[in-house]
């Protein structure tokens, strides 16, 4: 082979991986889904945040200011993949109610938030973290009780980042997958991908891009890495993740203080979850409490 057909075959190579990864990213890209609502629509007293997240963006976001006096415990409210603060609203009256304070914020490629050049799980988990940091610099807000609350990917990423902090005082994970690898398997399988070779190309790109590998991310592992108090949630009707998912978590919890609780509903049927909004406002209470006093 002459060198220019050498360079003719390894350009042809070079822009087909290209081509084929643009597509990798657009097809994994999640949709900015925009709403209208805000917390007044239930009631809430609110005032829009935008909280200085990685790569230099920002996050938008709303406070609901404690209703006790200062400093009051707070709760983080982190959505899913595709999702945005506004999804996981009907929460907020109940946990407003228990006098936490709560923020409700959009991750990067979400909502109103700023657009990076892609979104994943552990940017999710940079999020958060960056949004606790925030929390704990306002007045208001005890710094010893702040919780987190994550949905789907919002879910694992609270755990990944709860495993990696002491400040945190409770996590509760609604509908969490329990590694990313099957998560994403079954992904590629809705959309008739064969794994082999293209699925299992296609999760060691997303691994490389992404920075981690799936193993140390998923919440498998980070389950035992959590020391504050923690809960599952889990929809007994999902689809999307199996609730055989949440006991597998439970199980791998080794000496982790974990509580797993089964509703009825299914992955992104939020009414069922907010039904139980006053249970998870008691594990908080109580979580809190054992930080510092009862509240």
């Amino acid at each position: 082979m002459s060198l220019l057909s050498y360079l003719a075959v390894a350009g042809a190579v070079v822009l087909a991986a290209a081509g084929f990864h643009y597509l990798v990213h657009r097809g994994l890209a999640p949709r900015r889904l925009v709403g209208t609502g805000t917390p007044a629509v239930l009631g809430l007293v609110y005032r829009e945040v935008r909280i200085a997240t990685a790569n230099g963006l920002r996050l938008h976001g709303w406070f609901v200011p404690g209703t006790g006096a200062p400093p009051v415990p707070a709760v983080v409210l982190l959505h899913g993949w595709g999702g945005s603060a506004e999804t996981l609203l009907p929460l907020a009256p109940s946990l407003s109610q228990a006098g936490f304070a709560v923020l409700l914020f959009d991750a990067r490629c979400h909502g109103r938030s700023d657009e990076d050049s892609f979104a994943s799980m552990p940017r999710f988990a940079e999020d958060l973290e960056h949004a606790l940091d925030w929390l704990r610099q306002q007045a208001e807000v005890d710094p010893r009780r702040i919780a987190v609350v994550g949905h789907s990917v919002g879910g694992a990423a609270a755990l990944l980042a709860a495993s990696r902090r002491a400040d945190v005082a409770a996590v509760v994970s609604i509908a969490a997958f329990s590694h990313p690898r099957d998560m994403m398997r079954r992904l590629l399988a809705s959309q008739h991908i064969p794994y082999w070779p293209l699925g299992w190309y296609i999760l060691r790109y997303v691994q490389h891009v992404i920075g981690h590998r799936f193993d140390a991310i998923a919440p498998l592992t980070t389950i035992r890495q959590i020391r504050c108090p923690t809960l599952l949630v889990h929809g007994a009707d999902d689809r999307t993740v199996p609730v055989a998912e949440a006991h597998t978590i439970y199980a791998a919890r080794g000496a982790a203080p974990v509580q797993l609780k089964i509703i009825p509903g299914s992955h992104d049927d939020y009414g069922d979850v907010a039904r139980e909004a006053p249970l998870l406002a008691a594990f908080l209470r109580d979580s809190f409490a054992s930080r510092q006093g009862d509240i």
